[in-house]
Order: structure tokens, then sequence, then C-alpha cells
């Protein structure tokens, strides 16, 4: 083993590997090759059969980065494993025998209706003619009623039978990409591919069904947080599901309220959830306009969400994420737009309050976290925007000018790599000898 260069803190090591490791793992290519060889040759083929599905799943197991084997999966789905059409694309050419479905899974023929349930071919009339008029034979009329309520009932029992295998299909599916998220949690590939199978969900089943298995995916998608809460592609994954559950395409109603709750939640967990923090950012604007919140409202929410960064600031001052947020709420307080602010309606003089408030509290911090610069830069935010709101950015005030000058030699100090920008924001101020 020898070291290699220093990453992140974490020193690397490059393992020798013996003549027996090599040879294993010249085996384990050659296998592969072989089984790429194989897919390869079947789509040049246009065979999108259950073998060529069976192969996808071998391939994928060993290799999910692999895209295009992801797309040849979903030919084979679209070919003939699932029973209805959808509206994503079309059949392909597929092979006479490419109607299979996945291992373990009734194929779309075995789905079908028996014979016992067959719609009855029409049976000769026992109409017979007289003179150009017809005989009417009530006993006859009674027989077509029954055939045409059969027929009616077997097409019926053959499509709740195609939906019941499609929704096998798709669970089958489903489960087939937990164990890989599980080892590869932030493999894009994986994400898209349940994505396409859910909507298949959507153009093949009944809304109920449709619906049901959506909620069932929010629920992994809960699981995945819960197993790494800042994982970005789960959250921006869960986000993608509720907009969907919230859609008419699913009778869906909107989910602002819980999903909100939900972002307390984990930033309580790990105040260092950036993704919750961002989340949450996100849906505040909706939340009050669906309350129909008024100004009272509005002001009310703004002064919890203040509080609530202000304990978490509190016990982790050094943490990224909770400055970013802190600089969303700042913007809001600033901001007269009400397309960019949830409180628009504040007046200049409550912006103000708002601001000194918001610099005596991390002022405070610097009597015991003198080497975060995080609070530094704070405090340069919250000065811009107080005199942005006094339209006074050039004459700042002898005494405040102090406050900046030091706050950006300590920021020199912390933070070498950015000195052009401390420089600009001196000249801004006027600092400059």
């Amino acid at each position: 083993m020898a070291s290699g260069i220093v990453k992140h803190g974490i020193a690397r090591t490059k393992q020798y590997r013996t003549a027996d490791q090599r040879q294993q793992d010249q085996v384990r290519i050659e296998k592969y090759r072989s089984l790429e060889d194989s897919i390869r040759a079947r789509v040049a083929a246009k065979d999108y059969a259950q073998d060529t599905f069976d192969l996808s799943t071998k391939l994928l197991r060993a290799n999910p980065e692999y895209y295009t084997i992801w797309n040849v999966r979903k030919r084979c789905l679209i070919s003939g494993i699932f029973c209805g059409s959808s509206d994503g694309p079309s059949r392909s050419k597929a092979s006479p025998s490419s109607t299979a479905a996945p291992t373990g899974t009734p194929s779309c023929d075995d789905s079908s209706t028996s014979s016992s349930t067959r719609i009855p071919q029409d049976q000769p009339s026992q109409t017979t003619w007289k003179s150009g008029t017809i005989a009417s034979d009530e006993g006859h009329d009674a027989k077509v009623d029954d055939e045409g309520t059969a027929a009616a009932e077997a097409a019926k029992r053959k499509v709740e039978d195609q939906q019941r295998h499609d929704l096998d299909v798709i669970k089958s599916e489903l489960l087939f990409t937990v164990p890989l998220l599980m080892e590869f949690p932030k493999c894009y590939w994986i994400w898209n591919h349940r994505l396409w199978i859910l909507n298949q969900a959507i153009a093949l089943l009944p809304v109920p069904l449709a619906r049901q298995v959506w909620e069932q995916e929010l629920g992994l998608a809960s699981k995945m947080l819960n197993k790494d809460k800042r994982n970005f592609h789960a959250w921006g994954y869960r986000r993608r599901v509720v907009r969907q559950l919230e859609d008419p395409a699913l009778a869906g109603k909107s989910m602002v309220e819980p999903e909100f709750k939900y972002t307390r939640a984990m930033i309580e967990q790990d105040l260092s959830n950036f993704s919750a923090w961002h989340n949450r950012s996100k849906l505040i604007p909706r939340l009050l306009d669906e309350r129909g919140a008024d100004v009272a409202a509005r002001t009310k929410l703004l002064e919890e969400e203040l509080a609530l960064l202000q304990n978490a600031i509190n016990v982790g001052p050094e943490d990224q994420s909770l400055w970013y947020y802190h600089q969303f709420l700042l913007l809001n307080i600033i901001s007269k737009d009400p397309n960019t602010s949830f409180v628009s309606h504040l007046s200049p003089s409550q912006r103000l309050q708002y601001i000194d408030e918001e610099m005596e509290n991390i002022k405070d911090l610097l009597e015991d976290y003198v080497d975060i610069k995080w609070i530094y830069e704070a405090l340069l935010e919250c000065t811009l925007a107080k005199t942005t709101i006094e339209d006074s950015v050039e004459n700042i005030g002898s005494d405040r000018k102090e406050e900046v000058k030091a706050w950006l030699t300590k920021l020199k100090e912390l933070d070498p790599m950015r000195q052009g920008r401390w420089q600009d924001v001196e000249k801004m101020y006027g600092l400059l000898e």
C-alpha cells in the first residue's frame, strides 16, 4: 500500500493487487463484455424478447450507470411485456416472441381472458322472413341480450386482467431497482427509470391504482431520506413525486402543508440539511397563498422563521446551510416586490427594525465564535441591506465604517482566497485609502 494525494482531509491510498486478484478481475471483465455483446447483438436484430429483458437485468445489476441498457429495458417493456398502450414511445417492431413478461410475472397473453370468458361469436339468426316482413322472436331477443351482457362482462374482465398484469409488472420493476438504489443512491439512471415506470402507471392503470403506486413511492422517498437525510437526488425526486400526487391526473390536491411540516421535522433531525432548508424556502410562498394569508399572518410567519433560524444558528454557527437560509429571509425583508418577497408589505421602518435585530443577534455570536467567516459575511450583508433601504451605500457614517472595516480585515484573514471580493466591498463603502 502506498500513500497518495490528500483530498478533503483524507489521504488517498493505492492498493496493489496480487496476480490472483488480477486474474479474477480479468474473468469478471470477460463475463461483463460477453454479456454486453449479447445484448448489443439482440438490439441490432430488434429482438426485445424476454431473453433480452433478462440480460438487461444482469448487466444493470453489474453496472447501473449504463444508461443505454436502461433504454433497452424500457423498449422490452413497451414491446410486449405491458398489456396496455401508453403515451410513451411507440411500441417497437418486436420479434414474434416479444410478448414475454419479467421473470415470475405472467405474460400479457397469459393475462388475457380464457376460452370460457371469450366474447361469444354471433349465432345464426332464428329470424324468418315472410312477404317482406320480419318475424319477431321474443326468445331470440332475450338470447341476444344475454349474449351482449356476457360479451360486455368478458370485455370488462379482460381489461381488469390486463390492468392487474400491468400493475404486477410495475411493482416488479420498482422492486428491481430498490437494491440498486440502496447501493447506488446517487445514480441518476435508476431514479429516472423509476420515474418512467411510475408514469406508465398513470398511462396504464385506473386512477385509484395509479395513485396508490405513487403514494407508495413517496414512502420510499421518505425511507431514502431517513437513510441519507441530505441526499439531494432523493430530495429532488421527492419533489417530483409530490408534484405528481398533486396533479389532477391522479385526482390530487395540494400537499404543501404536510410537506412544510416534513421540512421542519428533517431540520430538527439535522440542522445541516441544506435541501430541507431549500425546500422550505420554496414552499413558503405557496403556503401563504393557499392559506389566503393576510399581512398579519405573513409577518407572523417571518418572525417564526427568524426565530427558528436563530435557534439553529446559536447551535451551529459554522453551518453554511443556515446562513444561506438567512440570506433568503434577508432578501425577503429587503424586497418590495410581491413576486420575490412574501412580506413585501413591510414599511421601510419595519424592514430596518428587523435588520437591526438580526445584526444584534449576530454580533452576540462574536463573543464566542471569532473565527467563523459566515458571521462576518452575514454582518456585511445586513449592513448592505440596511444601506440599500436607506439609500446611503456611499455614506454609512464613521462608526459603521469602522465596523465594516474591522469585519473585512477579519474576512481577509479567514478567507484569503477571496481577497478581490473583499477589496470590491471596501471600494463600495469608500474604505480604501
